[in-house]
């Protein structure tokens, strides 16, 4: 039984849909099974937990670590300086994740963030947005086909350069480059000062972040929960973050 006690515990972050005129918050099983086949317990998060004072820090107790899956919808514009409004917007998740994220920073609880989520955490730290990457020159196709199977869409599309001596490469043991899939219509346009680059497209974008002076904050814009069995790379990112919050909940025990 200590075994099982012992496994850290994972707030995974839900989105808001609409289902059959019910609201409802979800989270893909893909990425509570890379939480789990890593060594993690999953705890799924909903929007309410921002709707009284305390709530959040009640929820965030007992945690040690955080995922931010990625999500159909895009951040509303107005949190990063622009105008406008998003076909496809969740703000109880904006709100959410903003409050986590900067729960997180305060309390050094590691965090993990896919597609979605790397904007999530560089917009809460102060970083900016290109809203529709494939409208501006001199950028690649980031967008999936959505005429094609799954197992298309998540194929692997183009290569990630690793930028030395960061987060990520570490995890990577020094791997220098490796294809990843892509599926995002949005992406990186300026960062906060607390971030580091961890990682680029061959087109300059920015596809991989952490933060500064934290133990582990790690982001990236591909999707590596996509049968994160399967994968190498995947098993090394998930098997970081867990490590981390392996460390993170060993700290805080009395």
């Amino acid at each position: 039984m200590g075994i099982i006690f012992n496994k850290p515990l994972i707030g995974v972050v839900m989105c808001q849909i609409d289902k059959g005129g019910h609201p409802t918050q979800i989270v893909h099983n893909k990425y509570l099974d890379a939480v789990l086949q890593a060594g993690g317990v999953p705890l799924a998060l909903p929007h309410g937990l921002i709707s009284s004072p305390h709530l959040l820090e009640i929820a965030m107790a007992p945690l040690d670590g955080l995922l931010f899956t990625g999500s159909p919808s895009n951040i509303e514009p107005h949190h990063y300086g622009e105008s406008g409004t998003e076909d496809c917007a969740d703000a109880g998740r904006d709100r959410l994740a903003f409050a986590l994220i900067k729960a997180a920073i305060a309390q050094r609880l590691p965090m993990l963030a896919l597609c979605r989520g790397l904007q999530e955490l560089v917009v809460a730290t102060g970083g900016t947005l290109h809203r529709q990457l494939h409208t501006l020159s001199g950028f690649q196709e980031h967008r999936e086909d959505a005429g094609l199977s799954l197992e298309q869409q998540y194929a692997p599309s183009h290569e990630v350069f690793v930028e030395p001596g960061g987060l990520l490469s570490s995890l990577v043991e020094g791997c220098g480059k490796f294809w990843v899939n892509s599926l995002h219509q949005q992406g990186i346009r300026s960062l906060g000062p607390s971030v580091r680059i961890e990682a680029r497209a061959a087109d300059r974008l920015i596809e991989a972040v952490s933060l500064e002076d934290h133990p582990f904050a790690l982001a990236v814009q591909w999707h590596p929960e996509w049968q994160s069995e399967k994968s190498a790379l995947s098993r090394l990112l998930f098997e970081g973050f867990i490590h981390a919050c392996q460390r993170y909940q060993e700290e805080k025990r009395p």
